[in-house]
């Protein structure tokens, strides 16, 4: 089954057990308006209370991904409307790493500044391979935000994100690749059917450990040892009870793929 609804600066569009999000501003380099955080915040939440979605992929309508922060409003705004709204966009990166369900954001043009940290928001990134990305904050003497200077820090290690971050140089794709922040390349004629499929396969998976799998794994970056070990002891002493478990388990032994219905 597939499903269509176009709303302001975002389009939404169901496909199987795959939640497709288009960020849809193209006219603007879908550069982030609050229409578009809200929108985004609130499919979202509405995936993790619909056990019919498996999987949420990111995309960006027209040239690239996005461009992060409108330019336009820049130097014309008050420290409160700023404040307000990073909260709405710091809302958003919450939910997105509250979502028991994988992410997936698929890159083409440029992720930039806001944007390039929405998709280090998500689990898995997809890019096409003359895609690239840029932490263009400093040009315009801000920090970064959206959680950047947590994630990329976390991802590739504080002095390698401080260049990043101070140069506001792009990177290539095969670049972040290297870095580990770029999880695949395709080219970009292939890069909408590859990202689907991509989709598809995680959402036939076994829903409840992927959930969590992401949110231990998301844990650990600030968590001991012993509490990774005590956390994976509890959760798989629960997941030996989910259907999700006996299926594969059956299908094991009985040597064909498992069907998971993620339960």
């Amino acid at each position: 089954m597939e499903t269509t609804v176009k709303t302001d600066h975002l389009k939404v569009n169901v496909h199987g057990a795959v939640l497709h999000l288009t960020l849809n501003r193209p006219e603007a380099l879908n550069a982030f308006s609050p229409e578009m955080i809200l929108g985004l915040t609130k499919a979202i939440q509405d995936a993790k209370e619909n056990d019919d979605i498996r999987v949420v992929m990111l995309s960006g309508a027209g040239r690239s991904f996005s461009a992060g922060g409108d330019v336009k409003t820049m130097g014309d705004t008050s420290s409160t409307e700023v404040y307000e709204h990073i909260g709405k966009l710091n809302e958003l990166v919450l939910t997105m790493r509250d979502l028991e369900k994988p992410i997936i954001s698929v890159i083409h043009g440029f992720a930039a500044g806001a944007g390039f940290n929405l998709a280090l928001a998500s689990d898995i990134i997809l890019a096409a391979e003359d895609s690239s990305f840029v932490l263009s904050f400093s040009q315009v003497g801000l920090i970064s935000d959206g959680g950047g200077l947590s994630f990329l820090p976390r991802l590739i290690g504080p002095y390698k994100a401080k260049e990043l971050f101070f140069s506001a140089q792009p990177i290539t794709a095969k670049e972040a690749k290297q870095l580990n922040i770029v999880n695949q390349t395709y080219p970009l004629a292939s890069l909408e059917e590859e990202a689907m499929a991509y989709a598809d396969k995680l959402s036939r998976g076994p829903g409840k450990a992927y959930g969590f799998i992401k949110k231990i794994a998301d844990a650990s970056l600030t968590s001991s040892l012993s509490e990774v070990l005590e956390q994976e002891r509890i959760t798989q002493a629960l997941m030996v009870t989910t259907e999700d478990h006996k299926e594969g388990a059956n299908a094991f032994k009985e040597k064909r793929a498992p069907q998971f219905k993620g339960k």
